[in-house]
């Protein structure tokens, strides 16, 4: 709620994947990758890096003791990365009714697009961000679909 009303929580909640134990590429031999984020409102600016690793130390004691390097992209740096990311919004916006149904264009089948083989598979579309993996699986389905015919 903190984030809704544009405060930056001093517990956030963190948001965290290891990468590195399912792919020992992501990461020198025996070492290991953490991913993480955490909400703050669109467009801050404020560092959240103490209280994400506080977070994590939290559940995870020592867990700053081994952290070895880190990279860090606040919201303007993940919009000049990619400029579909407003505010360094990677939902792609509000999780609305209407966006539920309707991202990112009115479309009976909105992971298809009028270019013959393209398929979207983002959090702009169904069933949107933080359904993780979702939205490839419907795209696959409509590319198996229309591609080999075959009835998902």
């Amino acid at each position: 709620m903190s984030v809704a009303r544009g405060e930056h929580s001093e517990q956030p909640m963190v948001l965290v994947a290891q990468p590195s134990r399912f792919d020992p590429t992501r990461a020198p031999e025996g070492k290991h990758t953490l991913w993480g984020y955490c909400h703050v409102p669109n467009g801050s600016t404020v560092d959240m890096v103490a209280r994400v690793e506080a977070q994590i130390e939290r559940f995870a004691p020592g867990f700053r003791d081994l952290v070895l390097a880190r990279h860090v992209m606040g919201p303007a740096a993940l919009e000049a990365r990619n400029p579909n990311q407003v505010g360094g919004d990677i939902g792609d916006g509000a999780d609305t009714l209407r966006q539920l149904f309707l991202r990112p264009v009115a479309r009976w089948r909105p992971h298809t697009t009028p270019v013959r083989g393209l398929y979207l598979c983002s959090a702009a579309t169904p069933p949107g961000g933080g359904v993780h993996g979702m939205c490839g699986f419907y795209a696959a389905r409509a590319a198996l679909r229309d591609v080999f015919g075959l009835a998902t």
